[in-house]
């Protein structure tokens, strides 16, 4: 009777230096911070969750959440005043406003600029650097 003692190496090894290893190591800065802002608040969200040691990245993702939540909130604003007419005026004023600075913001993160939103930008600026 023959033994079969033979080994299977063709299986992957688990490293675990790689289970520790950053998601958006293969990102520039400057694109995860822009990336943060296309869906917000909720790739803000998770871009803040993810990276967890370039300030730039998290700056942008924290404000990327609080700007998807003040266009949520103005927005809803806008609509609600259809009710007594100024809301026709309103609402499309700020649809593209949004959309305009939701653009400016992307660029901006996309160009390395930290650029700090009225407000927004200051908790941001605060909220990160609190976490380090």
């Amino acid at each position: 009777m023959e033994e079969n003692t033979q080994t299977n190496n063709s299986m992957p090894q688990s490293d675990s230096s790689q289970s520790n290893s950053n998601p958006l190591e293969g990102l520039e800065p400057n694109v995860a911070a822009a990336l943060s802002y296309l869906i917000p608040p909720i790739t803000g969200i998770i871009f803040y969750l993810i990276e967890k040691e370039d300030k730039f990245v998290r700056f942008h993702a924290f404000q990327s959440i609080l700007f998807g939540i003040a266009t949520f909130i103005a927005t809803s604003i806008a609509n609600m005043l259809f009710v007594v007419l100024i809301g026709f005026v309103l609402a499309p004023l700020v649809y593209v406003a949004s959309i305009v600075l939701w653009f400016l913001l992307m660029w901006k993160a996309y160009n390395k600029e930290e650029y700090m939103l009225p407000y927004l930008g200051k908790m941001a600026k605060d909220q990160v650097a609190k976490q380090q």
